[in-house]
């Protein structure tokens, strides 16, 4: 086009400058300028340099294709494994809404469904099988949570006239003072799940979780708000509708591991870290004596895996599998999930010293294989010289009394 508008005659291209027009494959890459000509104002190349970088770049474009070859068929067996997963959902879905749901009483503890459980629950159906596990021993209607909702809007505007007082702590409060942690809820909601956005100031799911959590409060004065319960409340608002999030929080809460953690009952909560260490030195006996020469009690990290029900710790989707067994299985799967995580890491803890294990185990890989994960907890047995984990936590309890 310069040229044309120029004016300068258009020369033919010498053979040597046609080389790369010929070619079938030209990488976008600075590779290529071995086989460009040396400027008018330097020698010419010898031959036998002209022949040796043809020979390298015709092996960089080999290598290329090659590269190129193996990302193709990495993405199709990607492709292919996404298809078998859908197909794979697609098939549980159907199973799930008209074998088991319809049948739930007679079918939730069969061999075939305990299986089902075990891979982990379609998420179009999640909800509804939590619901049903979970139970509603206390009898929570819709009604009580626009009652109890109300409580905590009229206590919300309370605080904002500077009605009461709020200490600056989760712990501390009388039964008669708990509902002053209403205030507290609003520091933690947008310290949950910050990646996601949707329970940020503004979100989607801002307002909910805001409205569950102080509902709860005004529901169990006696419990307050405590840090880790944003987490449990987000996990049931991503698979359920307010009110019945609120249902199952609230049972969930009732349940003795969780009732012992969250009101900080330091003589059951022991009774726990001593009936897990049982089984710990069972399954992981060179880990277990590594953590004792290291002085790493269990509670450095299991604390925080129990208060959040590992939602905070795992990736989400892997937290659902989890909650998805630990709904079928109670809280026995949360002390086996921990020991699963130990196991899965057991080389790489058996080489660190209390710091860096500690810091491993309150911030674990985001990358984690969720079939590795689940193999790994399977590997784990649950009993100890004939006695499963209920035996050997209410002998603990005995012996402590």
């Amino acid at each position: 086009e310069y040229e044309e508008k120029t004016g300068r005659a258009h020369r033919p291209l010498s053979p040597k400058q046609n080389v790369r027009k010929n070619l079938d494959f030209e990488p976008l890459s600075t590779t290529a300028l071995i086989l460009e000509d040396r400027p008018a104002n330097l020698p010419a190349k010898p031959a036998e340099e002209a022949q040796k970088h043809r020979q390298q770049y015709e092996e960089m474009v080999v290598q290329a294709k090659k590269r190129e070859l193996k990302e193709a068929q990495k993405r199709k067996k990607q492709l292919e494994e996404r298809c078998k997963l859908e197909d794979s959902i697609g098939s549980a879905v159907l199973t799930w809404n008209n074998e088991i749901l319809p049948n739930w009483e007679t079918m939730c503890c069969s061999r075939k469904v305990r299986e089902l459980w075990w891979q982990g629950i379609p998420p179009s159906v999640r909800g509804k099988v939590w619901s049903l596990a979970i139970g509603n021993e206390l009898n929570i209607t819709h009604e009580l949570y626009d009652i109890c909702l109300a409580r905590a809007k009229e206590k919300w505007r309370s605080l904002s006239t500077g009605g009461a007082e709020v200490e600056c702590e989760d712990a501390g409060f009388s039964a008669a003072d708990r509902e002053a942690s209403l205030e507290l809820i609003k520091l933690d909601i947008s310290r949950t799940f910050p990646n996601l956005c949707i329970f940020q100031q503004g979100g989607p799911y801002h307002d909910t979780l805001h409205s569950i959590l102080g509902a709860y409060t005004c529901y169990r004065p006696d419990v307050g708000y405590v840090q880790g319960m944003s987490f449990i409340a987000a996990v049931l608002i991503l698979n359920l509708d307010t009110a019945d999030a609120f249902i199952a929080f609230s049972n969930l809460l009732n349940k003795p591991c969780q009732m012992a953690f969250f009101r900080v009952d330091h003589g059951l909560m022991l009774t726990y870290f001593a009936a897990f260490e049982v089984f710990f030195e069972e399954n992981l006996p060179k880990l277990f004596a590594h953590f004792k020469k290291n002085n790493l009690t269990p509670d450095i990290y299991l604390i925080d895996w129990i208060f959040t029900l590992y939602s905070k710790s795992l990736p989400l989707d892997l937290a659902c599998r989890v909650w998805d067994v630990f709904c079928r299985d109670g809280e026995e799967f949360l002390f086996r999930t921990a020991l699963g995580i130990l196991k899965l890491f057991e080389d790489i803890l058996t080489k660190m010293d209390f710091i860096h294990i500690a810091q491993f185990l309150t911030k674990l890989p985001e990358d984690l294989p969720s079939e590795e994960f689940f193999t790994s907890i399977a590997a784990i047995q649950m009993q100890s010289r004939n006695k499963k984990w209920a035996q050997v936590k209410r002998l603990l309890i005995f012996d402590n009394r």
